[in-house]
């Protein structure tokens, strides 16, 4: 079967700065998981965060295929035909509609992020099956009710049926200040009972060191970034029901079979996913 253009409204954003002269959250993790979409600055703040910490590529590779994974057991296991995916980051494929969809060509998937980088790769995350729908969103998580509310989302997604919202390896850079427990709620409050959440944390718990000194390189660059404990990270799963093993190293949610061994002091990301009844 054939990909074609489903999206939902005319593509014609604004023109955007990508400040090539500074580092960015999105090209960091692009170079990381050995992607083409950076620059010098990005690649700078990339090669310092391994001196700090030399497992951040293992762990963030493997954060990507916990991704994979989810959406596989939501679709397969749980009948999710709808995601709501925030933090999108640079398309690489497979990216979620295409897990989906190969699943369930009927799968719609709203993709958001706020990111300049990002915006300009969107046409990558907005081809989809003939039956399915997929669409982009340019807005900030901290913004929910713009999320909510944008009318490409509502095009594509019913929320009056379950949804699952995906939030991977994106609330490290909402600070506490911001409330980020809240925002996930809010986000929550919206979608229909049966929903689910699927979300990683950045954590020290496995090397308070190494990840700190990530964190610091991070943060020094204008990347502010916070790192949680396992605690937490359970406190953004609070009033919903955690699907097994619960919140675990990302390595750890239903390895597949055949999954390349993976050492925990290697992973700096928890990870779990839980259904609103």
């Amino acid at each position: 079967m054939g990909w074609v253009s489903r999206n939902t409204r005319e593509e014609r954003w604004p023109a955007v700065d990508l400040r090539m002269d500074v580092p960015h959250s999105a090209r960091v993790y692009d170079y990381l998981i050995g992607g083409k979409t950076n620059f010098e600055p990005d690649r700078t703040a990339a090669h310092a965060s391994v001196q700090a910490w030399p497992a951040l590529p293992v762990s963030m590779r493997t954060t990507r295929t916990f991704m994979q994974r989810v959406v596989r057991n939501l679709v397969e296991e749980h009948g999710v035909r709808q995601f709501l995916d925030i933090g999108t980051g640079i398309p690489t494929s497979p990216n979620v509609h295409e897990i989906a969809q190969g699943i369930a060509p009927e799968a719609r998937v709203a993709y958001v992020d706020n990111d300049p980088i990002v915006l300009t790769h969107a046409r990558a995350l907005m081809s989809s099956t003939e039956e399915g729908r997929t669409c982009y969103v340019d807005a900030d998580l901290r913004d929910p009710d713009a999320i909510l509310g944008a009318p490409e989302l509502r095009e594509v997604l019913d929320l009056s049926q379950p949804v699952a919202l995906s939030l991977i390896a994106i609330v490290h850079f909402v600070l506490d200040e911001d409330d980020p427990q809240g925002i996930v709620r809010r986000f929550m409050d919206e979608l229909a009972p049966g929903s689910f959440l699927a979300l990683t944390v950045f954590t020290g718990d496995t090397d308070p060191v190494g990840v700190g000194g990530v964190g610091r390189e991070y943060n020094a660059r204008g990347i502010p970034l916070q790192i949680r404990d396992r605690k937490e990270t359970l406190a953004f799963f609070d009033g919903y029901e955690l699907l097994d093993p619960g919140v675990t190293l990302v390595h750890r949610w239903r390895p597949d079979a055949d999954a390349d061994p993976v050492r925990d002091q290697d992973i700096a990301m928890h990870g779990g996913v839980a259904v609103k009844r």
